[in-house]
């Protein structure tokens, strides 16, 4: 058994975010390239944008500190500290409207 602060560890990537250039900080708390299951705590300053990617499998984002906007071709989601975003099987991506860190959990297909 091993227990994560997610706002501790959210605090921390924004401290990092804010000192670093591309404004944006991450870690990995469960998983990795070799799991199915990833969850990655994500800080950004605002303004900062994580590039429009592809979805590698099911995804959904939680937002733990902040305001966020997701950006996908059909439609575009904020969110704000509580929410849960499903994210689409689509090409999107993701802007820090506030100081924001979320928690992005992907199953990646197999």
């Amino acid at each position: 058994m091993q227990k994560t602060s997610l706002d501790a560890l959210a605090r921390q990537l924004l401290r990092a975010a804010r000192a670093g250039e591309s404004g944006r900080s991450a870690d990995t708390v469960y998983g990795g390239h070799e799991k199915t299951l990833r969850q990655t705590v994500v800080a950004m300053v605002a303004g900062a944008a994580l590039a429009e990617h592809q979805n590698p499998g099911e995804a959904t984002l939680q937002v733990l500190d902040g305001r966020v906007r997701l950006i996908a071709p059909q439609a575009t989601w904020e969110g704000r500290r509580g929410d849960l975003l499903i994210i689409p099987e689509a090409r999107h991506s993701l802007e820090a409207v506030t100081d924001a860190a979320v928690l992005l959990t992907v199953a990646k297909h197999r």
